[in-house]
């Protein structure tokens, strides 16, 4: 196989086709494992994200953490910019993560460089293992493995494939005089860059450069010794933030500095190397080439984890001056929008997604709650005037309403598992309740008009016990944000109990004005014309509450369920405990 009369062969050809179908199954191959682990993982992405805090080392161990569980430092950062863009993480916690997600992108150099050993023909066989498990299993949970087993065993295959296609290459003369005579670093630098922006993974990249050493194919020479394919990866480094970039679009002025700290990070860090590589042109052969002789793959994957892990250690105390960098070049934005708590870039993260909209139904709540506040404030002091504020209040919260909604689809449409399904069923009933109090506020408006236009005046008395039952209104909701943070379960069943004892008292209250008011109507203490009002009102706060109630059922309906499981859970240890005794009795 060889070049005729300037063209190549129909076996190099093919050979660039297998290639490139290679690379499309490594691709579809990390696709299968990082979604399906990530699905397993969900929760415990939840929390890993949601204990973020200014402790730098702790952010770069959830960065790589997180990293290496969903096998792709394009997502994480696209998480991070998504949680900074909401406003849920600062730009020094998420100065930390994008570091850590630099280091565990590096397990996916280590899973190619496992080529060199003889289990990577083994491996590939966990395809048809994985692919088996799903077809078996009707359980979700197991059929997810399945496929995550299945992407592994598919990387295995795309690397066989590549590595097959690579020694053709590897047999043209001039395929190897040109690779060999490649040694201009900065070229070699561009070309990692422009790779990798073009290709949207730098793990790709990566892996395409292990299969080349696999087979003996040399990239430069001469001046560069063994470090030439060491600029590629370097720049692949740099080409990597192209996927933040990206996300960042149209996003908060934080989160578009989150993508340039990441950019500065990555590109500090390649031409800090970059300068150190050329002084030290033999480094390559000196250290990893000898320390792995015979294991040209493994040398770079290593060479891949060293870099990284130690720009982060250099960078690492200097996030602070990354962070005051990205605020001089990109400035605060007037009259910006105030952001919320959900991104679309949660999406492809369920679990995420669920918890950042729960965190922006209760702000609905809180914000509903404030109008209704207002509201009654305002039929309280008499001040028509006060309309407008609040219907811009009410229109505000319509519009997120909406938006949260619109939210809630869209993860429907990419969750599957049935209990993220029954998750966000509950968020609708949460948010449908929470927007009933926007609308009780707007009715505040119509009564307002109603006792100045009509002459309406009510005694010092049913005034404070329209207050009382406003203030239990708001004990009611406190109660509820209070249970929506809550962890453990004895404090849940008091918050609970709470929130019976406070519906109850305002179902009373309202009961007892009523009453009240009756009596006074027949005894001629008020006008005849103030029934109307009056009874509408408290039925409505006394509805208020209602509604409150309904949340908290919603809420309680999630908690009883995780009892349930713990329940189950804890008999079946009883029962296998038992039965391991009736064993060694018998034994």
């Amino acid at each position: 196989m060889f070049f005729q009369g300037g063209s190549m062969t129909i076996e190099v050809i093919e050979a660039i086709i297998t290639l490139l179908s290679g690379l499309g199954i490594l691709l579809v191959g990390f696709k299968m494992l990082s979604d399906n682990i990530e699905r397993l993982a969900n929760v415990g992405l939840k929390k890993l994200f949601s204990k973020t805090s200014k402790n730098i080392p702790a952010g770069i161990g959830i960065g790589a953490l997180t990293t290496a569980i969903i096998q792709s430092s394009g997502a994480t950062t696209i998480m991070i910019v998504g949680f900074v863009n909401a406003g849920a993480m600062s730009l020094i916690q998420a100065t930390a993560m994008t570091m850590g997600a630099n280091i565990g992108t590096t397990i996916t150099a280590q899973i190619a460089a496992l080529g060199s050993f003889d289990v990577a023909l083994y491996a590939t066989l966990l395809s048809i293992v994985g692919m088996t498990i799903y077809m078996a299993f009707k359980k979700e949970k197991i059929k997810t493995t399945g496929l995550a087993i299945a992407g592994l065993g598919l990387v295995f295959v795309a690397l066989s494939i590549m590595k097959n296609s690579m020694s053709i290459f590897n047999t043209l003369p001039e395929v190897t005089s040109f690779l060999s005579s490649c040694s201009n670093p900065f070229l070699l630098l561009i070309f990692g860059i422009i790779f990798t922006t073009l290709v949207q993974s730098s793990s790709a990249v990566t892996t395409i450069l292990i299969s080349m050493v696999a087979v003996g194919m040399v990239i430069g020479g001469g001046e560069t010794g063994g470090n030439a394919i060491l600029y590629i990866i370097l720049g692949s480094n740099i080409g990597s933030c192209s996927t933040a970039l990206i996300s960042s679009l149209g996003a908060s002025v934080n989160a578009k500095r989150t993508s340039l700290i990441h950019l500065m990070f990555n590109t500090f860090g390649a031409i800090l190397f970059f300068v150190f590589l050329l002084c030290v042109p033999n480094f390559m052969d000196a250290t990893f080439n000898k320390w792995f002789s015979g294991a040209p793959q493994t040398s770079i994957a290593m060479f891949h984890t060293f870099f990284n892990v130690l720009c982060t250690l250099i960078f690492a105390p200097l996030s602070k001056y990354f962070v005051s960098l990205s605020q001089i070049i990109i400035k605060d934005k007037k009259n910006e929008k105030v952001t919320t708590f959900i991104d679309d870039r949660f999406l492809h993260t369920p679990s995420i997604a669920i918890d950042q909209s729960t965190k922006e139904a209760f702000r609905l709540g809180e914000l509903s709650m404030t109008a209704l506040k207002n509201g009654f404030d305002m039929f309280i002091a008499r001040d028509y005037e006060r309309r407008h504020k609040l219907r811009e209040d009410i229109q505000h919260i319509q519009s997120l309403n909406e938006e949260l909604l619109s939210y809630l689809v869209k993860i429907s449409s990419t969750c599957k598992l049935d209990t993220q399904e029954q998750e966000i069923g509950r968020l609708h009933k949460i948010i449908n309740d929470f927007y009933r109090l926007v609308e009780i506020a707007d009715n505040m408006i119509g009564y307002t008009k109603n006792i100045i236009n009509n002459e309406i005046i009510f005694s010092d008395k049913v005034i404070q016990e329209l207050t009382v039952c406003m203030s239990k209104l708001e004990d009611q909701f406190n109660n509820l944000s209070t249970l929506n943070s809550a962890s453990h379960y004895k404090t849940k069943n008091k918050i609970i109990e709470q929130i019976n004892k406070c519906e109850d008292s305002i179902d009373n209250l309202r009961s007892i004005m009523i009453k009240e008011h009756i009596t006074r109507l027949e005894n001629n203490e008020c006008l005849p014309k103030s029934s109307g009002v009056f009874i509408n009102l408290i039925s409505n706060l006394e509805r208020a509450g209602d509604h409150l109630f309904f949340v908290s059922e919603s809420m309680i309906e999630k908690i009883n369920k995780n009892i349930h499981f713990i329940w189950i859970f804890f008999n079946y240890v009883i029962f296998l405990k038992n039965h391991i005794n009736h064993w060694l009795i018998d034994f």
